[in-house]
């Protein structure tokens, strides 16, 4: 949750997803599940989609520690999902 943010990414995007928007709703949904305030159905779907989200861009990053940054994002995202199931649509 310390790590800084890569350097030169800040109002980038890979394969259309904002890694600044990216990383500020991880942490935010991530925050909220650590603080046991408990995560709303709204939130959990989001950190599901927010998770598939880096699923589909970490491979594409080639800068290492910007790829190593965003594949701790997807750890900690999965991890904060992985008791909740998403809500029927």
């Amino acid at each position: 949750m310390n790590a800084p943010f890569p350097a030169g990414r800040r109002g980038t995007d890979v394969a259309r997803v904002d890694l600044v928007l990216v990383d500020a709703d991880v942490a935010g949904l991530v925050r909220t599940e650590l603080d046991g305030c408990g995560i709303d159905d709204a939130g959990i779907a989001a950190l599901w989609a927010r998770a598939t989200d880096l699923d589909k861009i970490v491979p594409l990053i080639d800068e290492e520690y910007c790829a190593a940054y965003f594949a701790r994002l997807r750890a900690m995202a999965r991890l904060a999902a992985a008791p909740h199931v998403p809500a029927a649509m």
